[in-house]
């Protein structure tokens, strides 16, 4: 049987100039013929890409046909040729909304809630439709177009995932950023970046803080709170009196020293982006495999996702919360551990004793460490992690005390949600003892 090529997108749209261009994809403005109807065609050369390539192109088109929002760019149609895959997207004018911020005679506080809330909007659309966007950042906050006052559009869900349950709200760092012109973190040193963030280490500078009202303060703290259990969700963000009633609460005072800084914000990030798309090139130009840059890009997100994970299934142990570590854990996860003398041991109930009898009942402050994590990501749904655990914490006599010991744990995602079905854990036992 004679195979048959696909020709819907030739026949269907016409391409004209070119407005972006990525390592394996490019997009260029198309019109459909029928209608006269312009769009955004994302062109990717789908002989370039791996297996798993493939497989997350076929996620980011079905995430972005679930997406309906007004301040969302909508996918309108998916084609698969010869060689290439093209996605119709809204065709969005208005570039990025932190370049037309510096622009404008005029940007208050008041501007800037108006901002976040359709970027509130849009991540709560997400949430609701089990998505989660995963790469919030100035480049994906564009304008529908340059009329003033245009829509605020999210785009790029190429590293969205699909999940089940309630999702919190990190964009404090956008709100910030808005607000004062530079990020509430900051250090060229990734690994010192990374550990500002963990740490929650940022504050209210002055003279540039002195004028931001207390509640546009009170949402940024609660958009960061390092702990996602007590972070502020999209929904009760958009309620906050910052955002629902920002024509009483948000001050309406022109932020001159908010424009200056956000254009040396936008110079340093442009550089970035500059200097990593020629090095991007160098790689690819010299690479015989197929990985791409887009994979590492993901790699390293789905790497920092295991860390982060695992980071809140031992606040759960120092805390005593065992209703928390269950929803970590398989039903059936099995484990080696000091505690179980060398025996292997499987379910919850091993675990639970612990729990009631001491840990639940422990109030002495505890304070945990990840050292030297080392992931191996295990297809699309699993991960194992090793890391060395530091644990400090109070004697019964009142003394500092360090414990260590190495562990690894094997993490499988179901429905969207990181279990663990296996640890092995050696060294000192977790439990803190006389």
């Amino acid at each position: 049987m004679a195979t048959i090529t696909c020709t819907r997108f030739t026949e269907e749209y016409q391409l004209f100039e070119e407005l972006g261009k990525g390592a394996f994809s490019v997009v260029r403005r198309c019109v459909k013929i029928l209608s006269g109807q312009e769009y955004a065609a994302k062109i990717i050369n789908t002989k370039k890409l791996s297996a798993r390539d493939h497989q997350k192109l076929d996620r980011e088109a079905r995430i972005c046909r679930l997406l309906k929002h007004p301040n969302i760019v909508r996918l309108h149609d998916s084609i698969s040729e010869e060689g290439h895959h093209y996605l119709i997207f809204d065709l969005v004018t208005g570039g990025e909304l932190f370049e037309d911020i510096v622009a404008r005679e005029y940007y208050s506080e008041a501007d800037a809630s108006h901002c976040i809330q359709q970027i509130l909007e849009a991540v709560l659309h997400c949430h609701q439709m089990g998505v989660v966007h995963r790469d919030l950042k100035p480049e994906n906050l564009l304008l529908a177009s340059k009329s003033k006052g245009a829509a605020v559009k999210l785009a790029d869900f190429g590293l969205a995932i699909e999940v089940e349950g309630d999702q919190q709200a990190w964009f404090g760092v956008i709100l910030y950023i808005l607000l004062v012109g530079y990020p509430p973190f900051w250090d060229e040193d990734q690994h010192r970046l990374y550990q500002q963030i963990k740490a929650g280490a940022y504050d209210f500078p002055s003279p540039e803080w002195d004028t931001v009202t207390p509640e546009a303060k009170d949402l940024i703290n609660k958009m960061l709170t390092i702990n996602p259990a007590k972070r502020i969700t999209a929904a009760e963000a958009l309620k906050h009196p910052w955002i629902s009633h920002r024509s009483t609460v948000a001050s309406c005072m022109h932020r001159q020293e908010t424009v200056e800084c956000l254009k040396k914000f936008n110079a340093r990030r442009k550089l970035k982006v500059r200097s990593y798309n020629v090095e991007e090139e160098l790689v690819t130009e010299s690479s015989e495999s197929t990985n791409t840059t887009i994979e590492d890009e993901d790699t390293r997100v789905r790497k920092q996702e295991i860390i982060k994970v695992t980071e809140q299934l031992i606040e759960a142990i120092s805390n005593g919360d065992f209703e928390s570590y269950t929803k970590m854990c398989d039903p059936s996860v099995t484990a080696f551990e000091p505690e179980a003398l060398g025996n292997l041991v499987e379910g919850l109930d091993f675990h639970r004793f612990y729990f009631e009898n001491l840990w639940s009942k422990n109030s002495k402050p505890v304070h945990t460490t990840i050292l030297n994590p080392h992931i191996h990501l295990i297809g699309e749904e699993a991960a194992c992690i090793a890391y060395i655990r530091i644990t400090q914490y109070i004697d019964n006599n009142g003394m500092p005390r360090t414990a260590q010991s190495e562990e690894s744990r094997i993490w499988h995602r179901r429905d969207g949600k990181w279990q663990i079905v296996h640890f092995h854990r050696s060294g000192a036992p977790s439990t803190i003892t006389k």
